[in-house]
């Protein structure tokens, strides 16, 4: 039975290898030179995967998986009617003199409304992958920028980099939220070719989706489950051979530092218990993963639905952003702490080429985890519900 492949070709540093390390199976692959690696997309027999992983030319082969957004719940609060929202203030963005200006940021998400209010004078480039065609008529995406780069909407700042000046938006999800990783792996490799700072991806990938799919063709849930568990093995090889391209594109740009969000199934508002672990791509390697923090009596709390495990934190409940079609919107979900950490990002990009730093990936990373803070956090929080803190603008 054929089944559809991602395929991850470039030219090779090393044309030795075997099937297991292709598929993902075995030990990861060496890097891909960044300028001419490309993802391709094809239906192909078990026989025709195997011979195609022999390939020298081939990096990774991974069966194509469903994605999906981390949809956002509803928020708790009103919009705030002027001032900066409060995420603003609670990373310090009010108060920092840099904006991000001249850093290229990538939303990678449900597209954008470009016409908003939020997004004038930013140059925005887009990109469909998803196949729905360019635009954004879910939400998800836009309110995502409007919290990274948008300028401020009726007297209220959005913003975090209200400096960006250019943008590049991939619509990997199409208007109902669902998309595949082909088109997220295509995406995150336009954006590096496009020379984006920082990417940001509020979005997951759907395990169970895709055993419940194959059940649904009649497929035996033990089956079903096996082959959905070697298609999440092998997409979390294809992230890290991504991740290995953005780190081979140090020495000539800097690279791009990743951001994802850690997903939104934990539980803790029924068991303290119930915590889910971050899945892809936020668990990938290399990748920033973020948490959702919310406002409280005693400070800065984990939000019950944030899952753990994550590298650092972010505010994430009644957050106040862009709306699709005009004017704003509060959210909250691990969707919303992301872009959050993606802006100020953006802010050290800016801050570290400014002190005559070397500006690299690395260096950004690591101003990133060690400037944020837990003073401002509710005390008891465990370090792997928050990570190293929230995380704070230069």
């Amino acid at each position: 039975m054929a089944r559809k492949y991602a395929i991850l070709r470039g030219t090779r540093r090393s044309t030795t290898r075997g099937l297991e390390s292709a598929t993902g199976a075995g030990p990861a692959a060496p890097a891909v030179d960044p300028d001419k690696a490309r993802v391709d997309v094809a239906d192909l027999s078990p026989r025709e995967a195997g011979t195609l992983a022999r390939d020298a030319d081939v990096a990774v082969l991974a069966p194509v998986m469903p994605t999906t957004l981390i949809r956002p719940l509803e928020a708790p609060a009103p919009v705030a009617a002027a001032g900066p929202a409060w995420g603003i203030t609670a990373v310090g963005a009010d108060v920092s003199q840099f904006d991000g200006t001249d850093v290229i940021v990538s939303i990678l998400d449900t597209g954008i409304d470009g016409q908003h209010a939020a997004f004038q004078g930013v140059t925005l480039t887009e990109q469909d992958f998803s196949g729905s065609g360019n635009g954004d008529r879910q939400g998800h995406g836009t309110h995502c920028a409007g919290t990274v780069f948008g300028r401020d909407v009726s007297g209220t700042r959005i913003g975090v980099a209200r400096g960006v000046q250019k943008a590049l938006i991939g619509k990997v999800l199409g208007d109902d939220g669902s998309g595949s990783s082909d088109a997220l792996f295509q995406a995150m490799s336009w954006a590096l070719q496009g020379g984006a700072r920082v990417i940001s991806m509020s979005l997951g990938f759907d395990f169970p989706g895709m055993v419940e799919n194959l059940v649904g063709q009649g497929w035996p849930a033990d089956l079903a489950t096996s082959v959905a568990l070697e298609a999440y093995r092998a997409n979390l090889r294809m992230f890290d051979e991504i991740m290995r391209m953005a780190e081979a594109r140090v020495p000539f740009d800097g690279g791009a530092v990743v951001v994802a969000a850690a997903g939104n199934e934990s539980r803790r508002n029924v068991n303290a218990d119930y915590e889910i672990a971050v899945s892809i791509p936020a668990a990938a390697a290399g990748v920033v993963s973020v948490a959702a923090l919310e406002q409280g009596a005693n400070g800065l709390g984990i939000a019950a639905f944030s899952n753990t495990n994550a590298e650092i934190s972010g505010p994430g409940v009644a957050i106040t952003s862009a709306r699709a079609g005009g004017g704003l919107v509060a959210f909250s979900g691990t969707s919303m702490a992301t872009p959050h950490v993606a802006g100020v990002t953006a802010l050290w990009w800016q801050a570290i080429k400014s002190r005559g730093i070397p500006a690299t990936a690395r260096n950004v990373v690591a101003q990133l985890l060690a400037n944020a803070k837990t003073s401002t956090l509710a005390p008891g929080i465990d370090i792997s519900d928050r990570g190293v803190g929230i995380v704070m603008a230069p």
